[in-house]
């Protein structure tokens, strides 16, 4: 492993050597430390401190430069990442081969291979960033107060990140130039089945942080695949500002119980989409077979179906005709069975469940008043849909649906940053106070007041 020892971004012995130990090599997600027998060394425990002192300091450096500097970073990243793709090829190799060895299923190995192709996506993506506004330093709702002072909201970066994700290599590139361009350190802790590839991406990062004049520190990757460093993370609240998790309900849920960091996640997407009474038949079909299945394992594709009883009869038939063709699976409230052949019948279970799978719930209500209950009672505060033709049913369901993303006749698929026109996102936060949505670059920030006077004193 001589790609390991020609680098530095692996801080000490201590990560270096739980990378290349094969006493480690049964570990493949990140599970909480209280999920394995081996309790985390002083050593481990020191290390991951060093880690975060140093990506406090380079934090400071970042807000402190200007957008060219980190734009340069991101393009000299996105240059340095392109010059080193034989290298990333065979580092993903190394991880897909382990992988197979260990027996991870299709979607899995899907996720983490890096096509040509995704490569071409993440260096696109570098430059896309680089091209967003920057929204650090921005000064909003300047006014004058009665005593003359000055008073507005600058927006300013949050500090450190934590980010701990699964499987996917491009999250690395996507969350390091989003927190990058916002003026954020970031600690990245990627799936230990994508350890060699995130390493390599990783990299490319602190080089081009290294070639526009700032700290390497500022993308830090966690080498190991020790369990305790992930725990040691989410303790760090004097040296880590926010923590955001990509990856299953398990993961999300086991971070947000073991955290002392501020965390935004979100745990699941279960979204609706609803056919309100008269609504076009055609439109309300076309966006029903989308929003499920376009992809069937986003956090924003419909998992239920809520169809006005004075529809039920026209359209249900229709979309169980539409959905077969597409393999999925129905599962029916009693008032819908009969209009959807080969449908099963639906429990309790499957109000709440996120299938991220060819399998839909669908259930009949008698009004929108019971569409707007059902969602608040077993959506997950996602994305959720109306498919109407009235204005008022429209408004109040945009109103009244308490989620991140609330949509008259559009998918749930279009609940993505990219597609909100924030270059990309560092993940969905269905939580209410800070970021809320998609996250992109202003999410990655908050405001603080500014004063500005003119040697006014308080009376």
């Amino acid at each position: 492993m001589q790609w390991y020892n020609s680098r530095r971004f692996f801080l000490s012995p201590v990560l270096m050597n739980a990378v290349t130990s094969t006493n480690v090599s049964n570990d493949t997600s990140n599970a909480m430390p209280n999920d394995t027998p081996d309790a985390m060394t002083n050593d481990m425990a020191s290390e991951m401190r060093a880690l975060g002192s140093a990506a406090k300091a380079a934090s400071r450096q970042l807000a402190a430069s200007s957008t060219e500097q980190r734009n340069r970073a991101l393009l000299e990243a996105a240059r340095c990442l392109d010059a080193a793709r034989t290298e990333l090829a065979a580092a993903n190799q190394q991880d897909m081969d382990r992988a197979r060895e260990r027996g991870l299923d299709a979607a899995l190995l899907d996720r983490l291979e890096l096509t040509p192709a995704r490569i071409d996506a993440m260096l696109e993506g570098l430059r896309q960033v680089a091209a967003l506004p920057d929204p650090v330093g921005a000064i909003r709702s300047m006014e004058t107060r009665p005593s003359g002072i000055r008073l507005g909201r600058m927006r300013v970066p949050l500090g450190v990140i934590g980010i701990i994700y699964e499987s996917r290599p491009n999250v690395t590139a996507d969350a390091a130039s989003l927190c990058l361009k916002s003026g954020n350190a970031t600690i990245l802790r990627g799936g230990s089945e994508a350890l060699h590839s995130n390493g390599v991406i990783a990299e490319a990062m602190a080089r081009g942080l290294e070639a526009a004049g700032l700290d390497r520190a500022a993308v830090q990757l966690v080498g190991s695949r020790d369990r305790a460093a992930v725990g040691e993370l989410l303790r760090m609240d004097d040296l880590v500002d926010v923590v955001i998790p990509r990856g299953g309900k398990g993961l999300v849920q086991r971070i947000v119980d073991e955290a002392r960091v501020p965390v935004i996640k979100h745990l699941d997407g279960v979204c609706h989409c609803y056919i309100d009474s008269g609504a076009d038949a055609d439109m309300a079909v076309a966006i029903a077979l989308n929003a499920k299945t376009h992809r069937y394992g986003t956090c924003n594709t419909m998992e239920t179906l809520l169809v006005h009883e004075d529809e039920a009869s026209a359209l249900l038939p229709a979309l169980a005709e539409a959905y077969g063709e597409k393999g999925v699976e129905l599962r029916a409230c009693e008032r819908s069975l009969p209009l959807l052949p080969g449908a099963v019948a639906a429990t309790e279970l499957d109000w709440t469940e996120e299938y991220l799978a060819p399998i839909l719930a669908v259930r009949v209500v008698g009004s929108l008043d019971e569409a707007i209950e059902h969602i608040n009672r077993y959506g997950s505060g996602h994305t959720d849909a109306i498919i109407t033709s009235d204005y008022l049913s429209s408004q109040r369901f945009l109103r009244e649906v308490d989620s991140s993303s609330v949509m008259v006749n559009a998918s749930t698929r279009f609940a993505d940053g990219f597609e909100y026109g924030l270059g990309a996102e560092i993940g969905i936060s269905t939580d209410k106070l800070h970021a809320r949505g998609p996250v992109g670059l202003e999410g990655l920030t908050s405001e603080k007041y500014i004063v500005l006077g003119e040697g006014q004193i308080r009376r």
